[in-house]
């Protein structure tokens, strides 16, 4: 009997046992394919004398990228255009969800609006956009910015030194220093040392069911930490004015108009299933949650900011993430307009290189590490406003 129990067949039998050892054979598949796939590759690119490797990442580019949000010129290496053009995708992924955000929170609530001209009107906005493909948006954006605007000699000029054209929008910027970065850095600290001392005060609040006056401890907390890193790191505050030339304009920020068409072909796109999502996690609470809230005293409003949506939330986070992947992924599609975001970069890159390979495993590690990020803090998320069963 006691050989019989010791025999290491018999752990089979435990689900968690079983749920580990089938995982492992999956990682061990999984990497014996990817080994023996890249050893093949790599053996015919040999053979046919085709250079291999990430070497050429320190080679300089030689090509001009238009918009980049770092330094950047023709003489930079490989790496740091894929840089430019990985920051370029990040930057109007990020405000596209935002702006795709709160429009379709607007929109969604407005659909379920007892006005209904307002619910008719927010209909047909989700219908719009929601039927038409992404690409065609992307077309017409862009079409409308290049032939309704002027040409850059003869630019708009709605206030002083603020330039708009078919070359896009100029403003005048702050010439930038690491001061500047790491004033930057301490407001985003600041932001989140705000978000931590709401919340432990609202627990309090709730723990001992005394009302305390927390604004200020909250604005301290935001302000606090910018304010210190500009006192110690003293930024420059140099502006950098825009100057019109003859034929271009110089100096300042350049709000591109593929930038400007693929932030805004982007964001209503997503807005409008991110409408129908938010109406799906307020229809989801049930009307006796309106009534209580409405015999108590609260106003409509109140009623959706305090009851309806945080308890929609549950509802609308999971299909929200699948959103917010689906538009980072979409803009792909930016090469469609010429905006130099990862994948026209990384194209640009290929053709000069010959090792596409390489270039198209970079931004699909890229894409893949960004939807990981985005899932992972979207579960994060999703975790903390998840009903507690009591």
């Amino acid at each position: 009997m006691a050989a019989t129990s010791s025999n290491p067949l018999r752990l089979l039998n435990d689900l968690r046992v079983r749920a580990v050892l089938y995982q492992v054979v999956a990682v061990v598949l999984v990497v014996g394919v990817g080994l023996y796939l890249f050893g093949n590759v790599s053996r015919k690119l040999a053979e046919q004398n085709i250079a291999t490797g990430f070497a050429y990442l320190d080679r300089p580019a030689g090509f001009v990228i238009s918009q980049s949000f770092i330094a950047y010129d023709s003489s930079n290496s490989y790496a740091r255009a894929l840089l430019v053009g990985i920051l370029n995708t990040v930057f109007v992924s990020i405000f596209a969800v935002l702006l795709s955000t709160v429009l379709g929170l607007v929109v969604g609530i407005a659909r379920l609006s007892r006005n209904p001209m307002l619910s008719l009107l927010a209909k047909l906005y989700v219908e719009a956009l929601r039927n038409v493909p992404l690409l065609l948006y992307l077309f017409l954006w862009y079409a409308l910015i290049v032939t309704v605007f002027p040409p850059v000699r003869e630019a708009w000029q709605p206030i002083p030194e603020v330039f708009v054209s078919n070359g896009g929008l100029i403003v005048p910027s702050l010439r930038w220093s690491p001061a500047h970065s790491g004033v930057l850095l301490a407001a985003l600290a600041g932001v989140v040392l705000a978000f931590v001392v709401a919340g432990r005060l609202r627990r309090r609040r709730v723990a001992t069911g005394i009302e305390r006056r927390s604004w200020p401890l909250v604005l301290a907390a935001l302000l606090i930490p910018p304010v210190l890193a500009a006192l110690l790191l003293q930024p420059d505050l140099v502006v950098n004015w825009p100057e019109k030339g003859r034929f271009r304009i110089t100096g300042g920020l350049q709000v591109t108009p593929e930038f400007t068409a693929l932030l805004v072909g982007l964001g209503l796109s997503a807005s409008a299933g991110i409408a129908e999502i938010v109406r799906a996690g307020i229809l989801s609470v049930g009307r006796g949650q309106w009534e209580a809230s409405r015999s108590v005293g609260l106003r409509d409003g109140q009623t959706m900011r305090l009851v309806v949506l945080p308890q929609a939330l549950r509802v609308i986070v999971p299909p929200l993430t699948s959103s917010y992947l689906s538009t980072f992924k979409n803009s792909s599609l930016a090469i469609a307009i010429g905006y130099p975001d990862l994948v026209m970069v990384s194209n640009t890159t290929m053709n000069q290189t010959g090792q596409a390979i390489e270039g198209i495993a970079i931004f699909m590690l890229v894409y893949l590490g960004m939807s990981i990020t985005i899932s992972l803090f979207m579960n994060w998320y999703n975790a903390r406003v998840a009903l507690v069963e009591r």
